[in-house]
């Protein structure tokens, strides 16, 4: 394939804005910034009541399916839709023509749908992309991984490539590709008037910000355990929590996680330390800039984590557990502190220590934007992956 051939590129994910969660961000990112170097771009994505079903978002064209709809496949199961689901993978491809079909975590959750995707590949002599954003431990992740033909293979973390060369896969069809973000969006600016006039609870209070989706995999309780350290200090700390809603949530157990967090807030009695919301791009920013230190106590192994980039970009120290591709970006003492999973007692301390010396606070995050600029920007992530199409 030229590497001046411009290309037909289709990707296929279960969700896309505004269901949020890093592989959702991820394809805001990379999608646009494929389009701005020239190719043509498509995403066959899940539907999302009041989205229309067709539309187009920074050139890229958006086509909507329920049969991409994660939650609404759990509840119905998917026998039955073979037929309907191959007829639109084949109106799609006859339409865009692809050179490259870019499927995102579809080594998981549908037979039915790699299979099926496998063949039209085959069909319409298209190459054959996985980017791996996690890994689980199954049957279906086994088959779904070894047995369909990928011709390339992304993984966002070393951490990823290593556990899917563990599983048999050949370590020279993967590829890493870290994520990487458009550090022109995320830049330090004081929060607007409007943006206080909303969460009265943040002004003139140290913010400590947990900006991932509210549940036990991601660290939360052990983030509200943590309060009860940092309020002896900072009695007017506030924890901001994010992404309490507009997720995909495969098993539907979001839900309950968050009930027990809740609970948990109201058991410590510290609802005047806790805000939860879930909050648009431009909140996000403003979030980031009203933020003291930024956590990521993962207690699941993270594949990556967007917000440790989101954080760098804004220039904040953030801390974060030793658990899947995370120290892999932020190192202990440079760009933020690495501290062992459920470890409530050192996350607590650490965050009090940035608290107390914003000397520190500011050279971590510093550093950490001066990384970031040098590895992960979107620019940086888009040449990589075309190489990959390329190869």
């Amino acid at each position: 394939m030229s590497a001046k051939k411009k290309l037909n590129i289709v990707h296929l994910h279960w969700g896309f804005p505004p269901l949020i969660g890093g592989v959702e961000t991820h394809l805001t990112i990379i999608l646009p910034e494929l389009v701005r170097l020239g190719h043509k771009v498509s995403l066959l994505t899940g539907s999302v009541e009041g989205i229309p079903g067709n539309y187009e978002y920074e050139g890229v064209n958006i086509q909507r399916t329920p049969l991409f709809d994660l939650n609404w496949l759990y509840k119905r199961g998917f026998k039955g839709l073979e037929e309907e689901l191959e007829q639109l993978y084949f109106d799609l491809f006859s339409r865009t023509k692809p050179d490259v079909i870019h499927a995102h975590n579809m080594h998981y959750f549908s037979e039915m749908h790699t299979s099926l995707l496998e063949s039209m590949a085959c069909k319409f002599n298209s190459q054959l992309i996985l980017t791996a954003h996690n890994v689980w431990d199954d049957i279906l992740y086994l088959d779904m991984t070894l047995k369909v033909k990928w011709d390339k293979i992304i993984a966002v973390s070393h951490c990823i490539k290593k556990e899917m060369i563990g599983i048999g896969v050949d370590e020279k069809k993967i590829t890493v590709i870290h994520h990487g973000i458009n550090q022109n969006i995320f830049v330090q600016k004081a929060p607007t008037q409007a943006f206080f006039d909303k969460y009265p609870k943040l002004k003139g209070r140290p913010v400590i910000f947990h900006p991932a989706r509210m549940g036990l995999a991601k660290g939360c309780d052990i983030s509200i355990k943590s309060i009860n350290i940092v309020k002896k200090k900072y009695p007017d700390a506030v924890f901001v929590f994010a992404g309490s809603k507009n997720i995909i949530d495969w098993g539907e157990t979001q839900q309950k996680d968050i009930a027990y967090l809740v609970k948990l807030i109201k058991h410590f009695k510290l609802e005047n330390n806790v805000l939860i919301d879930t909050y648009s791009l431009e909140e996000m920013k403003e979030m980031y800039a009203a933020t003291r230190v930024v956590i990521y106590p993962s207690t699941a192994n993270e594949p990556f984590g967007l917000a440790m980039l989101e954080a760098m970009a804004m220039s904040k120290p953030i801390i974060v557990t030793d658990m899947g591709g995370m120290p892999e970006i932020i190192k202990d003492g440079i760009n933020g502190f690495v501290i062992k999973q459920r470890d409530f007692e050192a996350l607590g301390h650490r965050i009090i220590r940035l608290l107390d010396d914003e000397a520190l606070s500011s050279r971590l995050g510093t550093t950490g934007r001066q990384i970031l600029e040098s590895h992960y920007t979107k620019e940086k992530m888009a040449q990589a992956t075309l190489q990959v199409y390329e190869a």
